[in-house]
């Protein structure tokens, strides 16, 4: 199944202070997951732990492409 995510940028608190980062939604159950950064590599991070983390155990994919 295809899902979307959304996301928002937020500073996360990282081992050195603050950094910036997303958290990413996902637009069918609302889990949340958070990772460091704000680049492409980033978005797609979000998507890999979004799969990994699914509360309901489906494998989805994950679609960013409408950021």
């Amino acid at each position: 199944m295809k899902i979307y995510l959304s996301f928002e940028e937020v500073t996360l608190d990282g081992d050195y202070g603050p950094v910036d980062g997303l958290i990413a939604t996902c637009t069918n159950c609302g889990h949340e997951v958070e990772v460091f950064g704000t680049e492409e590599s980033s978005v797609e991070r979000a998507a890999a732990l979004m799969r990994e983390e699914c509360p309901k155990n489906e494998k989805n994919f994950y679609d960013i492409s409408r950021l």
